[in-house]
């Protein structure tokens, strides 16, 4: 790997949280590195690394850094809270503290590592308005004109949730990749789909716009909670059962908080032969 590195070749981290997986790029003082191009062949799990989001970390003014995100097929993603809350937890680590603020499309926002040892991200306020979403035309968002009577929230990407009678029963690969790309969302969707469980938990399966099928979605999972709280399904506080682990919603005053594990799991070199072919 040193070598690799010495002749031109590209460090990168792998990371996960909850089964949410995503290659990192540590850019900060230097150009950054992504292409689309890049994104999609390293996405490839049998030819490439393997990844449901990449995430690449730039030098930010006023905040420890900044994030970017692409989704597996090289599309860009908004807003990625599971890669944060991973990146938060590696940058609080190598400062030695237990808070940090970063930069995104979504803003400047806040990560905190809890006495538990779980990392919290600040994912902000909810987007509860049809251009915001976007929607192709206006529409009520609690209840979507589409079959299922879903809802739609915006939480820097788009979200479309289905609340069912039992999530486990629904055929996701179908499913999911039909309303991926319904008209009524210009930009394409995350699609969710959550059955109540007990009281204020909720069991979420998901479809990624751009990924497919994952583990578990942090956005997915914030837009998810927010939707059960207005629809009068739970409270503001909302734990949620993905297929990939459990993750923990707060819809506060200053923004959706998320919280959940994360896991380093390994470090990589990118060779400069897959660099060059792939760039």
């Amino acid at each position: 790997m040193a070598d690799a590195a010495n002749s031109g070749g590209l460090p990168f981290m792998k990371m996960h949280g909850a089964g949410n997986d995503f290659v990192i790029f540590d850019s900060r003082g230097r150009p950054p590195v992504t292409t689309a191009a890049l994104a999609a062949a390293l996405g490839d799990r049998h030819r490439g690394v393997g990844f449901d989001q990449l995430a690449e970390i730039r030098d930010a003014e006023g905040a420890a850094y900044a994030l970017d995100f692409w989704n597996s097929d090289g599309s860009r993603a908004g807003a990625c809270g599971n890669a944060s809350r991973c990146v938060a937890a590696h940058v609080m680590t190598a400062l030695g503290r237990d808070s940090v603020t970063f930069t995104t499309e979504r803003g400047t926002l806040a990560a905190m590592r809890r006495p538990d040892g779980l990392v919290t991200v600040n994912m902000g306020d909810p987007i509860l308005d049809w251009r915001g979403v976007p929607l192709a035309e206006e529409a009520q968002l609690l209840h979507l004109p589409i079959a299922g009577d879903p809802a739609a929230v915006g939480m820097g990407n788009p979200h479309c949730v289905f609340f069912v009678a039992n999530a486990e029963a629904v055929d996701l690969p179908r499913e999911g990749a039909a309303m991926e790309r319904h008209p009524l969302f210009p930009n394409a969707t995350n699609v969710e789909y959550a059955s109540v469980t007990g009281p204020d938990r909720l069991r979420m399966r998901v479809w990624e716009r751009g990924a497919g099928i994952t583990l578990a979605c942090g956005s997915g999972a914030c837009a998810t909670a927010v939707a059960a709280h207005l629809r009068g399904l739970t409270g503001r506080r909302v734990t949620l059962d993905l297929d990939g682990g459990t993750l923990e919603v707060d819809w506060r005053e200053d923004g959706v908080w998320m919280a959940g594990p994360t896991a380093h799991v390994f470090d990589g070199v990118l060779t400069p032969d897959f660099l060059a072919r792939h760039r």
